[in-house]
Protein backbone atom coordinates (compact mmCIF):
# COMPACT_ATOMS: atom_id res chain seq x y z
CA UNK A 1 0.00 0.00 0.00
CA UNK A 2 3.14 2.15 0.50
CA UNK A 3 4.57 1.79 -2.49
CA UNK A 4 1.61 2.23 -4.56
CA UNK A 5 0.91 5.54 -2.55
CA UNK A 6 4.97 6.64 -3.19
CA UNK A 7 4.04 5.94 -7.05
CA UNK A 8 1.19 7.96 -6.89
CA UNK A 9 2.59 11.20 -5.25
CA UNK A 10 5.85 10.72 -6.46
CA UNK A 11 5.02 12.32 -9.57
CA UNK A 12 3.63 15.41 -7.99
CA UNK A 13 7.30 16.35 -6.40
CA UNK A 14 8.57 17.24 -9.82
CA UNK A 15 6.52 20.32 -10.65
CA UNK A 16 7.32 21.04 -6.46
CA UNK A 17 10.92 21.20 -7.05
CA UNK A 18 10.31 23.78 -9.52
CA UNK A 19 7.55 26.08 -7.51
CA UNK A 20 10.06 25.71 -4.17
CA UNK A 21 12.69 28.24 -5.48
CA UNK A 22 10.28 30.20 -7.76
CA UNK A 23 7.26 30.57 -5.09
CA UNK A 24 10.61 31.18 -2.48
CA UNK A 25 12.06 34.06 -5.09
CA UNK A 26 8.40 35.81 -5.13
CA UNK A 27 8.14 35.72 -1.24
CA UNK A 28 11.76 36.71 -1.02
CA UNK A 29 11.17 40.01 -2.67
CA UNK A 30 8.43 41.12 -0.16
CA UNK A 31 10.64 40.16 2.35
CA UNK A 32 12.24 42.65 4.65
CA UNK A 33 15.78 42.85 4.06
CA UNK A 34 17.47 41.43 7.25
CA UNK A 35 15.97 37.99 6.53
CA UNK A 36 16.92 37.97 3.45
CA UNK A 37 20.16 35.67 3.19
CA UNK A 38 18.20 33.38 5.80
CA UNK A 39 14.99 33.08 3.65
CA UNK A 40 17.47 31.45 0.48
CA UNK A 41 19.45 29.46 2.04
CA UNK A 42 16.41 27.94 3.62
CA UNK A 43 14.43 27.66 0.55
CA UNK A 44 17.26 26.04 -1.16
CA UNK A 45 18.01 23.79 1.44
CA UNK A 46 14.11 22.89 0.99
CA UNK A 47 14.82 22.09 -2.70
CA UNK A 48 18.06 19.82 -1.62
CA UNK A 49 16.02 17.74 0.92
CA UNK A 50 13.46 17.40 -1.71
CA UNK A 51 15.74 16.16 -4.02
CA UNK A 52 17.10 13.90 -1.31
CA UNK A 53 13.54 12.27 -0.62
CA UNK A 54 13.24 11.52 -4.32
CA UNK A 55 16.55 10.05 -3.82
CA UNK A 56 15.53 7.35 -1.17
CA UNK A 57 12.76 6.47 -3.49
CA UNK A 58 14.08 6.85 -6.90
CA UNK A 59 14.38 3.27 -9.03
CA UNK A 60 18.08 3.16 -9.76
CA UNK A 61 17.88 -0.28 -11.02
CA UNK A 62 16.55 -2.02 -14.50
CA UNK A 63 15.76 1.41 -16.91
CA UNK A 64 15.91 3.71 -14.18
CA UNK A 65 12.63 5.36 -14.75
CA UNK A 66 11.63 8.22 -12.41
CA UNK A 67 9.02 10.30 -11.95
CA UNK A 68 6.66 11.24 -14.62
CA UNK A 69 4.52 14.39 -14.43
CA UNK A 70 2.13 15.59 -17.63
CA UNK A 71 -0.28 18.21 -17.34
CA UNK A 72 -1.84 21.12 -19.03
CA UNK A 73 -1.96 19.95 -22.80
CA UNK A 74 -1.82 22.41 -25.53
CA UNK A 75 -3.26 20.19 -28.59
CA UNK A 76 -3.23 23.60 -30.71
CA UNK A 77 0.65 24.08 -30.07
CA UNK A 78 1.50 20.10 -30.00
CA UNK A 79 3.09 21.00 -26.30
CA UNK A 80 2.44 20.11 -22.70
CA UNK A 81 3.81 20.59 -19.47
CA UNK A 82 5.59 17.32 -19.05
CA UNK A 83 8.05 16.75 -16.85
CA UNK A 84 9.99 13.60 -16.35
CA UNK A 85 13.43 12.24 -14.48
CA UNK A 86 16.04 9.80 -15.60
CA UNK A 87 19.04 8.35 -13.74
CA UNK A 88 20.76 10.93 -16.00
CA UNK A 89 18.68 14.16 -15.14
CA UNK A 90 18.38 12.68 -11.42
CA UNK A 91 22.17 13.34 -10.86
CA UNK A 92 22.43 16.56 -12.37
CA UNK A 93 19.59 18.00 -10.75
CA UNK A 94 20.77 16.74 -7.42
CA UNK A 95 24.20 18.47 -8.34
CA UNK A 96 22.18 21.39 -8.89
CA UNK A 97 20.63 21.35 -5.70
CA UNK A 98 23.58 20.83 -3.84
CA UNK A 99 25.67 23.93 -5.26
CA UNK A 100 22.45 26.29 -4.95
CA UNK A 101 22.93 26.80 -1.20
CA UNK A 102 26.37 26.45 -0.89
CA UNK A 103 26.74 29.28 -3.34
CA UNK A 104 23.57 31.30 -0.99
CA UNK A 105 26.19 30.59 2.14
CA UNK A 106 29.33 31.64 0.49
CA UNK A 107 27.64 35.16 -0.90
CA UNK A 108 26.86 36.28 3.09
CA UNK A 109 29.85 38.31 3.46
CA UNK A 110 30.62 39.45 -0.33
CA UNK A 111 27.36 40.76 -1.11
CA UNK A 112 26.08 43.53 0.87
CA UNK A 113 24.20 45.95 -1.54
CA UNK A 114 20.72 45.17 -2.63
CA UNK A 115 20.70 41.81 -1.21
CA UNK A 116 16.76 41.08 -0.97
CA UNK A 117 17.41 41.28 -5.23
CA UNK A 118 20.47 39.32 -4.97
CA UNK A 119 18.95 36.13 -3.45
CA UNK A 120 15.90 36.25 -5.61
CA UNK A 121 17.69 35.88 -8.92
CA UNK A 122 19.70 33.06 -7.24
CA UNK A 123 16.19 31.19 -6.12
CA UNK A 124 14.66 32.01 -9.73
CA UNK A 125 17.97 30.81 -11.72
CA UNK A 126 17.72 27.51 -9.44
CA UNK A 127 14.28 26.87 -10.53
CA UNK A 128 14.95 27.72 -14.08
CA UNK A 129 18.13 25.22 -14.19
CA UNK A 130 16.19 22.21 -12.41
CA UNK A 131 13.44 22.80 -15.06
CA UNK A 132 15.98 21.95 -17.86
CA UNK A 133 17.13 18.77 -16.45
CA UNK A 134 13.33 17.44 -15.90
CA UNK A 135 12.02 19.11 -18.84
CA UNK A 136 10.57 16.09 -21.09
CA UNK A 137 8.43 18.79 -23.95
CA UNK A 138 11.04 20.05 -26.65
CA UNK A 139 9.20 23.81 -26.39
CA UNK A 140 9.15 23.64 -22.44
CA UNK A 141 12.85 22.80 -22.33
CA UNK A 142 13.90 25.85 -24.43
CA UNK A 143 11.92 27.95 -22.08
CA UNK A 144 13.27 26.79 -18.68
CA UNK A 145 17.03 26.52 -21.41
CA UNK A 146 16.41 30.96 -22.07
CA UNK A 147 15.17 31.43 -18.64
CA UNK A 148 18.41 30.40 -17.05
CA UNK A 149 19.70 33.80 -18.60
CA UNK A 150 17.94 36.50 -16.96
CA UNK A 151 19.22 35.71 -13.47
CA UNK A 152 22.72 35.34 -14.12
CA UNK A 153 22.66 37.75 -16.91
CA UNK A 154 21.50 40.47 -13.81
CA UNK A 155 23.71 38.71 -11.17
CA UNK A 156 27.05 39.41 -13.41
CA UNK A 157 26.06 43.30 -14.33
CA UNK A 158 24.61 43.76 -11.01
CA UNK A 159 27.49 42.56 -8.58
CA UNK A 160 30.32 41.68 -10.81
CA UNK A 161 33.69 43.26 -10.78
CA UNK A 162 34.91 46.11 -12.80
CA UNK A 163 33.55 45.14 -15.84
CA UNK A 164 30.71 43.48 -15.22
CA UNK A 165 28.41 45.24 -17.84
CA UNK A 166 30.50 44.04 -20.93
CA UNK A 167 30.90 40.61 -19.12
CA UNK A 168 27.08 40.85 -18.47
CA UNK A 169 26.26 41.80 -22.20
CA UNK A 170 29.04 39.72 -24.00
CA UNK A 171 27.58 36.46 -21.94
CA UNK A 172 23.82 37.34 -23.27
CA UNK A 173 24.18 37.83 -26.58
CA UNK A 174 26.36 34.88 -27.39
CA UNK A 175 24.02 32.37 -25.53
CA UNK A 176 20.73 34.31 -27.30
CA UNK A 177 22.14 34.19 -30.58
CA UNK A 178 23.01 30.57 -30.41
CA UNK A 179 19.42 29.77 -28.81
CA UNK A 180 17.12 31.67 -31.69
CA UNK A 181 19.24 29.32 -33.90
CA UNK A 182 18.32 26.32 -31.31
CA UNK A 183 14.34 27.52 -31.70
CA UNK A 184 13.87 27.82 -34.79
CA UNK A 185 15.13 23.83 -35.22
CA UNK A 186 12.94 23.00 -32.20
CA UNK A 187 9.67 24.49 -34.04
CA UNK A 188 10.76 22.54 -37.39
CA UNK A 189 11.32 19.08 -36.04
CA UNK A 190 8.41 19.73 -33.96
CA UNK A 191 6.17 20.54 -37.06
CA UNK A 192 7.04 17.51 -38.67
CA UNK A 193 6.45 15.08 -36.05
CA UNK A 194 2.38 13.87 -35.71
CA UNK A 195 1.00 12.69 -32.80
CA UNK A 196 -1.01 9.41 -32.04
CA UNK A 197 -3.99 10.80 -34.31
CA UNK A 198 -1.89 11.75 -36.94
CA UNK A 199 -1.99 15.51 -36.39
CA UNK A 200 0.97 18.30 -36.03
CA UNK A 201 2.80 19.77 -33.97
CA UNK A 202 4.05 17.18 -31.14
CA UNK A 203 6.79 18.70 -29.04
CA UNK A 204 7.23 15.60 -26.84
CA UNK A 205 10.73 14.76 -26.69
CA UNK A 206 10.55 11.11 -27.20
CA UNK A 207 8.18 10.90 -29.92
CA UNK A 208 10.59 13.85 -31.93
CA UNK A 209 13.76 11.78 -31.36
CA UNK A 210 11.78 8.81 -32.58
CA UNK A 211 10.25 10.80 -36.09
CA UNK A 212 13.66 12.25 -36.34
CA UNK A 213 15.82 8.82 -36.55
CA UNK A 214 13.01 7.29 -38.66
CA UNK A 215 10.90 9.52 -40.29
CA UNK A 216 12.88 13.02 -41.36
CA UNK A 217 15.05 12.95 -44.70
CA UNK A 218 19.13 13.19 -44.27
CA UNK A 219 18.88 17.01 -45.27
CA UNK A 220 16.05 17.95 -42.58
CA UNK A 221 18.20 16.62 -39.92
CA UNK A 222 21.50 17.93 -41.33
CA UNK A 223 19.81 21.44 -40.63
CA UNK A 224 18.26 20.53 -37.68
CA UNK A 225 21.41 19.18 -36.04
CA UNK A 226 23.24 22.88 -36.58
CA UNK A 227 20.62 24.45 -35.40
CA UNK A 228 20.73 22.82 -32.56
CA UNK A 229 24.32 22.80 -32.40
CA UNK A 230 23.90 26.70 -32.41
CA UNK A 231 23.02 27.28 -28.74
CA UNK A 232 24.39 24.24 -27.41
CA UNK A 233 28.11 24.66 -28.01
CA UNK A 234 28.06 28.46 -27.19
CA UNK A 235 26.88 27.10 -23.72
CA UNK A 236 29.27 24.35 -23.27
CA UNK A 237 30.92 25.99 -24.52
CA UNK A 238 33.36 24.61 -27.01
CA UNK A 239 36.31 26.70 -28.81
CA UNK A 240 35.99 28.60 -30.82
CA UNK A 241 32.61 29.86 -29.14
CA UNK A 242 34.27 29.95 -25.61
CA UNK A 243 35.28 33.50 -25.60
CA UNK A 244 32.50 34.97 -23.65
CA UNK A 245 33.20 32.43 -20.83
CA UNK A 246 36.62 33.61 -19.16
CA UNK A 247 35.43 37.33 -18.80
CA UNK A 248 32.00 36.50 -17.26
CA UNK A 249 33.82 34.15 -14.96
CA UNK A 250 36.30 36.66 -14.23
CA UNK A 251 33.61 39.52 -13.20
CA UNK A 252 30.56 37.30 -12.07
CA UNK A 253 30.67 37.01 -8.12
CA UNK A 254 31.57 34.05 -6.27
CA UNK A 255 28.15 32.43 -6.35
CA UNK A 256 28.06 33.35 -9.51
CA UNK A 257 30.94 31.85 -10.98
CA UNK A 258 30.25 28.45 -8.72
CA UNK A 259 26.59 28.06 -10.45
CA UNK A 260 28.06 29.42 -13.94
CA UNK A 261 30.84 26.41 -14.11
CA UNK A 262 29.25 23.97 -11.95
CA UNK A 263 25.84 24.11 -13.79
CA UNK A 264 25.15 26.68 -16.30
CA UNK A 265 27.61 25.16 -18.82
CA UNK A 266 26.71 21.59 -18.23
CA UNK A 267 22.85 23.00 -19.76
CA UNK A 268 24.91 22.64 -23.13
CA UNK A 269 26.48 18.93 -22.17
CA UNK A 270 22.82 17.47 -21.28
CA UNK A 271 21.33 19.47 -24.37
CA UNK A 272 23.92 17.30 -26.77
CA UNK A 273 23.27 14.71 -25.27
CA UNK A 274 19.24 14.21 -24.79
CA UNK A 275 18.70 16.40 -28.42
CA UNK A 276 21.32 16.89 -30.95
CA UNK A 277 23.01 13.65 -30.68
CA UNK A 278 19.51 11.49 -30.73
CA UNK A 279 17.86 13.83 -33.56
CA UNK A 280 20.67 15.04 -35.22
CA UNK A 281 23.51 12.47 -35.42
CA UNK A 282 22.44 8.80 -34.18
CA UNK A 283 20.95 6.60 -36.81
CA UNK A 284 19.53 3.18 -36.55
CA UNK A 285 20.37 2.29 -39.82
CA UNK A 286 23.97 3.85 -40.50
CA UNK A 287 25.24 3.89 -36.73
CA UNK A 288 25.97 7.71 -37.55
CA UNK A 289 24.15 9.93 -39.58
CA UNK A 290 26.86 12.46 -40.56
CA UNK A 291 30.23 10.90 -40.11
CA UNK A 292 31.97 14.18 -41.57
CA UNK A 293 30.43 16.28 -38.69
CA UNK A 294 30.78 14.26 -35.86
CA UNK A 295 34.80 14.01 -37.00
CA UNK A 296 34.63 17.87 -37.26
CA UNK A 297 33.22 18.05 -33.47
CA UNK A 298 36.15 16.37 -32.41
CA UNK A 299 38.69 17.84 -33.82
CA UNK A 300 36.91 21.15 -32.03
CA UNK A 301 37.31 19.11 -28.93
CA UNK A 302 40.91 18.15 -28.97
CA UNK A 303 41.85 21.85 -30.29
CA UNK A 304 39.72 23.28 -27.03
CA UNK A 305 41.03 20.54 -24.55
CA UNK A 306 44.82 21.77 -25.93
CA UNK A 307 44.02 25.27 -26.39
CA UNK A 308 42.05 25.89 -23.05
CA UNK A 309 45.13 24.47 -21.40
CA UNK A 310 47.82 26.63 -23.08
CA UNK A 311 46.03 29.61 -22.07
CA UNK A 312 44.99 28.66 -18.65
CA UNK A 313 48.93 28.25 -18.15
CA UNK A 314 49.82 31.66 -18.56
CA UNK A 315 47.30 33.00 -16.59
CA UNK A 316 48.27 35.51 -14.39
CA UNK A 317 44.63 35.52 -12.67
CA UNK A 318 43.75 32.52 -10.49
CA UNK A 319 40.02 32.79 -11.97
CA UNK A 320 40.52 33.24 -15.41
CA UNK A 321 43.12 30.41 -14.85
CA UNK A 322 39.78 28.31 -13.35
CA UNK A 323 38.00 30.05 -16.54
CA UNK A 324 40.12 28.63 -19.54
CA UNK A 325 40.59 25.11 -17.27
CA UNK A 326 36.42 24.79 -18.15
CA UNK A 327 36.99 25.36 -21.61
CA UNK A 328 39.69 22.55 -21.72
CA UNK A 329 38.16 20.17 -18.98
CA UNK A 330 34.63 20.23 -21.59
CA UNK A 331 36.28 19.24 -24.03
CA UNK A 332 37.02 15.81 -23.13
CA UNK A 333 33.09 15.88 -21.56
CA UNK A 334 31.93 16.41 -25.14
CA UNK A 335 34.90 14.14 -26.61
CA UNK A 336 33.30 11.47 -24.55
CA UNK A 337 29.50 11.78 -25.78
CA UNK A 338 30.99 12.32 -29.28
CA UNK A 339 32.39 8.60 -28.80
CA UNK A 340 29.17 7.20 -29.23
CA UNK A 341 29.54 4.45 -27.15
CA UNK A 342 29.25 3.60 -23.66
CA UNK A 343 32.17 4.57 -22.03
CA UNK A 344 32.31 7.38 -22.87
CA UNK A 345 29.01 8.62 -22.63
CA UNK A 346 28.72 7.45 -19.29
CA UNK A 347 32.41 9.39 -18.63
CA UNK A 348 31.22 12.25 -20.31
CA UNK A 349 27.63 12.13 -18.18
CA UNK A 350 30.13 11.56 -14.94
CA UNK A 351 32.64 14.14 -15.75
CA UNK A 352 29.80 16.92 -16.27
CA UNK A 353 29.02 16.13 -12.15
CA UNK A 354 32.99 16.16 -11.18
CA UNK A 355 33.82 19.19 -12.91
CA UNK A 356 31.05 21.06 -11.61
CA UNK A 357 32.05 19.89 -7.94
CA UNK A 358 35.79 20.49 -8.50
CA UNK A 359 35.45 23.99 -10.20
CA UNK A 360 32.71 24.96 -7.69
CA UNK A 361 35.09 24.47 -5.08
CA UNK A 362 37.76 25.74 -6.71
CA UNK A 363 36.19 29.67 -7.56
CA UNK A 364 34.79 28.89 -3.84
CA UNK A 365 38.49 28.72 -2.44
CA UNK A 366 39.34 31.57 -5.26
CA UNK A 367 36.28 33.89 -3.44
CA UNK A 368 37.85 32.86 0.01
CA UNK A 369 40.98 34.07 -0.90
CA UNK A 370 39.62 37.39 -2.73
CA UNK A 371 37.39 38.30 0.31
CA UNK A 372 40.80 38.80 2.57
CA UNK A 373 42.97 39.94 0.00
CA UNK A 374 41.17 41.50 -2.57
CA UNK A 375 43.50 39.96 -5.19
CA UNK A 376 43.14 36.92 -7.40
CA UNK A 377 46.80 37.68 -8.80
CA UNK A 378 49.48 34.88 -8.52
CA UNK A 379 52.08 36.93 -8.72
CA UNK A 380 50.35 39.01 -5.39
CA UNK A 381 49.86 35.59 -3.53
CA UNK A 382 52.47 32.87 -2.56
CA UNK A 383 53.07 30.74 0.76
CA UNK A 384 49.28 31.14 1.80
CA UNK A 385 49.78 27.71 3.82
CA UNK A 386 51.61 29.24 6.70
CA UNK A 387 48.85 31.78 7.15
CA UNK A 388 45.89 29.70 5.73
CA UNK A 389 46.19 25.74 6.83
CA UNK A 390 43.03 25.41 6.56
CA UNK A 391 41.93 26.43 3.35
CA UNK A 392 45.53 25.04 1.52
CA UNK A 393 44.49 21.81 2.29
CA UNK A 394 40.98 22.29 0.70
CA UNK A 395 42.75 23.78 -2.48
CA UNK A 396 45.61 21.33 -2.75
CA UNK A 397 42.48 18.52 -2.70
CA UNK A 398 40.25 20.35 -5.34
CA UNK A 399 43.58 21.27 -7.47
CA UNK A 400 44.26 17.41 -7.34
CA UNK A 401 40.50 16.43 -8.03
CA UNK A 402 40.74 19.05 -10.77
CA UNK A 403 43.56 17.33 -12.47
CA UNK A 404 42.33 14.08 -11.84
CA UNK A 405 44.79 12.21 -9.42
CA UNK A 406 43.98 8.62 -8.83
CA UNK A 407 41.56 7.73 -6.29
CA UNK A 408 39.25 11.25 -6.48
CA UNK A 409 36.80 12.06 -8.94
CA UNK A 410 38.73 13.21 -11.99
CA UNK A 411 40.40 10.12 -12.24
CA UNK A 412 38.08 8.13 -13.84
CA UNK A 413 35.78 10.36 -15.55
CA UNK A 414 38.76 11.14 -17.41
CA UNK A 415 39.91 7.63 -18.27
CA UNK A 416 36.60 6.80 -19.31
CA UNK A 417 36.29 9.77 -21.80
CA UNK A 418 39.79 8.80 -23.03
CA UNK A 419 38.99 5.28 -23.18
CA UNK A 420 35.50 6.20 -25.19
CA UNK A 421 37.81 7.66 -28.08
CA UNK A 422 40.31 4.84 -28.25
CA UNK A 423 37.97 2.35 -28.60
CA UNK A 424 35.16 4.64 -30.61
CA UNK A 425 34.02 3.10 -34.56
CA UNK A 426 34.05 7.49 -35.30
CA UNK A 427 36.67 8.71 -33.38
CA UNK A 428 40.16 6.44 -32.61
CA UNK A 429 43.86 6.16 -31.44
CA UNK A 430 44.56 10.08 -32.57
CA UNK A 431 41.79 11.60 -30.99
CA UNK A 432 42.30 9.68 -27.44
CA UNK A 433 46.29 10.28 -28.01
CA UNK A 434 46.09 14.21 -28.64
CA UNK A 435 43.00 14.26 -25.23
CA UNK A 436 45.33 12.50 -23.03
CA UNK A 437 48.47 14.96 -24.07
CA UNK A 438 45.32 17.87 -22.20
CA UNK A 439 45.57 15.56 -18.90
CA UNK A 440 49.43 16.53 -18.66
CA UNK A 441 48.77 20.12 -19.60
CA UNK A 442 46.49 19.83 -16.91
CA UNK A 443 48.68 18.50 -14.73
CA UNK A 444 51.13 21.38 -15.26
CA UNK A 445 49.18 24.48 -14.99
CA UNK A 446 46.80 23.46 -12.00
CA UNK A 447 50.28 22.36 -10.25
CA UNK A 448 52.10 25.30 -11.12
CA UNK A 449 49.42 27.67 -9.83
CA UNK A 450 49.15 25.48 -6.87
CA UNK A 451 52.88 25.55 -6.31
CA UNK A 452 53.16 29.13 -6.27
CA UNK A 453 50.05 30.75 -4.30
CA UNK A 454 49.81 28.01 -1.69
CA UNK A 455 53.49 27.17 -1.17
CA UNK A 456 56.51 28.98 -0.99
CA UNK A 457 57.75 32.15 1.13
CA UNK A 458 54.56 34.12 2.38
CA UNK A 459 53.68 36.91 0.28
CA UNK A 460 50.09 38.52 0.07
CA UNK A 461 49.05 42.49 -0.69
CA UNK A 462 48.63 44.89 1.71
CA UNK A 463 44.89 45.35 2.45
CA UNK A 464 45.38 47.90 4.95
CA UNK A 465 47.45 50.39 2.88
CA UNK A 466 50.47 51.57 3.28
CA UNK A 467 52.40 48.40 2.11
CA UNK A 468 53.71 45.97 4.56
CA UNK A 469 56.59 43.14 4.97
CA UNK A 470 54.49 39.89 5.18
CA UNK A 471 56.55 38.66 7.86
CA UNK A 472 56.32 41.83 10.28
CA UNK A 473 52.64 41.36 11.11
CA UNK A 474 49.72 39.33 10.26
CA UNK A 475 48.59 40.09 6.99
CA UNK A 476 45.15 39.20 5.52
CA UNK A 477 43.22 40.24 8.74
CA UNK A 478 40.39 42.21 7.35
CA UNK A 479 37.69 44.27 9.12
CA UNK A 480 35.69 41.35 9.21
CA UNK A 481 37.04 38.05 8.40
CA UNK A 482 39.64 36.16 10.25
CA UNK A 483 43.02 34.98 8.58
CA UNK A 484 41.99 31.50 8.33
CA UNK A 485 38.63 30.18 6.92
CA UNK A 486 36.23 30.24 9.51
CA UNK A 487 33.29 27.72 10.36
CA UNK A 488 30.51 28.75 8.14
CA UNK A 489 33.57 28.37 5.51
CA UNK A 490 34.62 24.86 6.45
CA UNK A 491 31.16 23.91 6.05
CA UNK A 492 30.68 25.48 2.69
CA UNK A 493 33.45 22.82 1.37
CA UNK A 494 33.36 19.89 3.31
CA UNK A 495 30.40 18.60 1.37
CA UNK A 496 32.27 19.20 -1.87
CA UNK A 497 35.44 17.77 -0.42
CA UNK A 498 33.36 14.42 0.65
CA UNK A 499 31.48 14.25 -2.81
CA UNK A 500 35.04 14.34 -4.10
CA UNK A 501 36.57 11.90 -2.41
CA UNK A 502 33.33 9.37 -2.35
CA UNK A 503 33.32 9.81 -6.16
CA UNK A 504 36.80 9.00 -6.34
CA UNK A 505 36.56 5.85 -4.69
CA UNK A 506 33.02 4.67 -5.32
CA UNK A 507 32.45 6.28 -8.76
CA UNK A 508 29.95 3.39 -9.64
CA UNK A 509 27.40 4.79 -7.29
CA UNK A 510 27.10 7.07 -10.87
CA UNK A 511 28.15 4.65 -13.35
CA UNK A 512 26.05 1.97 -12.56
CA UNK A 513 23.19 3.81 -12.14
CA UNK A 514 23.19 5.76 -15.42
CA UNK A 515 24.09 2.36 -17.27
CA UNK A 516 20.69 1.68 -18.81
CA UNK A 517 19.98 5.12 -19.53
CA UNK A 518 23.23 5.12 -21.93
CA UNK A 519 22.29 2.66 -23.33
CA UNK A 520 19.08 3.50 -24.37
CA UNK A 521 21.19 6.68 -26.38
CA UNK A 522 23.54 4.09 -28.19
CA UNK A 523 20.94 1.85 -28.64
CA UNK A 524 20.40 2.51 -32.33
CA UNK A 525 24.01 2.59 -33.23
CA UNK A 526 24.33 -0.83 -31.78
CA UNK A 527 21.65 -2.03 -33.70
CA UNK A 528 23.30 -0.46 -37.08
CA UNK A 529 26.38 -2.06 -36.29
CA UNK A 530 24.76 -5.88 -35.59
CA UNK A 531 22.59 -5.16 -39.07
CA UNK A 532 25.91 -4.47 -41.14
CA UNK A 533 27.91 -7.90 -39.13
CA UNK A 534 25.29 -9.88 -40.22
CA UNK A 535 25.09 -12.16 -42.87
CA UNK A 536 23.17 -11.28 -45.66
CA UNK A 537 20.99 -14.24 -47.56
CA UNK A 538 21.91 -15.20 -51.14
CA UNK A 539 19.92 -13.29 -53.92
CA UNK A 540 20.48 -13.62 -57.62
CA UNK A 541 22.66 -16.38 -59.38
CA UNK A 542 25.15 -17.67 -57.51
CA UNK A 543 27.28 -20.97 -57.80
CA UNK A 544 26.84 -23.46 -55.69
CA UNK A 545 28.34 -23.64 -52.50
CA UNK A 546 29.10 -20.15 -52.42
CA UNK A 547 27.05 -17.51 -50.46
CA UNK A 548 27.27 -14.69 -52.05
CA UNK A 549 24.76 -12.56 -52.82
CA UNK A 550 24.51 -10.34 -55.46
CA UNK A 551 24.73 -6.64 -55.40
CA UNK A 552 21.62 -5.00 -54.61
CA UNK A 553 21.25 -1.16 -55.41
CA UNK A 554 21.49 1.53 -53.07
CA UNK A 555 18.55 4.07 -51.46
CA UNK A 556 18.99 7.31 -50.75
CA UNK A 557 18.28 7.94 -47.21
CA UNK A 558 14.30 8.60 -47.15
CA UNK A 559 13.60 5.49 -48.99
CA UNK A 560 16.06 3.52 -46.68
CA UNK A 561 14.00 5.36 -43.99
CA UNK A 562 10.33 4.68 -45.41
CA UNK A 563 11.80 0.85 -46.12
CA UNK A 564 12.06 0.66 -42.33
CA UNK A 565 10.74 -2.86 -41.52
CA UNK A 566 7.14 -3.43 -38.88
CA UNK A 567 9.54 -5.51 -36.89
CA UNK A 568 12.35 -2.50 -36.30
CA UNK A 569 10.03 -0.18 -35.25
CA UNK A 570 7.95 -2.72 -33.16
CA UNK A 571 11.52 -3.32 -31.34
CA UNK A 572 12.67 0.51 -31.15
CA UNK A 573 9.49 0.99 -29.16
CA UNK A 574 9.39 -1.35 -26.80
CA UNK A 575 11.81 -1.19 -24.25
CA UNK A 576 15.42 -0.61 -24.29
CA UNK A 577 17.38 -4.35 -23.92
CA UNK A 578 19.76 -3.95 -21.32
CA UNK A 579 23.23 -3.68 -22.29
CA UNK A 580 26.19 -4.90 -20.94
CA UNK A 581 27.31 -4.96 -17.79
CA UNK A 582 28.78 -1.74 -16.37
CA UNK A 583 32.43 -1.54 -16.46
CA UNK A 584 32.78 -0.27 -12.49
CA UNK A 585 31.01 -3.19 -10.15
Amino acid sequence: MLDYLFRILLPLLLPILLLIPAGGALLGALLPQRIARAWALGVSLATLLLMVFIAGNFNFTGAGDGPYFKKFEMPQIGASFSLGMDSISFWLSLLTALLTPLAVAASFKSITQRVREYYCWMLLLLSAMLGVFIARDLLVFYVFFELTLIPMFFIIGIWGGPERRAAAGKFFLFTFTGSMLTLAGAIFVGLKTPRFDGTTPNFDIASVTFHAQFVLTTTQRYWVLLALLAGFLVKVPLFPLHTWLPLAHTEAPTAGSVILAGVLLKLGTYGLLRLALPIGLIDSHLGVAFPRVLWWLGVLCVIGVIYGALVAWVQPDIKKLVAYSSVSHLGFCVLGMLALNVWGIEGSVLYMINHGLSTGALFLVVGMVYDRYHTRDINQLSGLAKRMPILAFFFILFTLSSIGLPGLNGFISEFLTILGAFTSSYLGVWFGSFAALGIILGALYMLHMAARVIFGPLKTPDVHGGGHAADARHPGETADLPADIDGREIAILTPLAIAVVWLGVYPGTVLNSIHFAVGSIVQPIAHAEMEAQSPRPATGTTRPGLNRAAPQPTRSGATTRRATTRRTRAATRRAVTRPAAPLIP
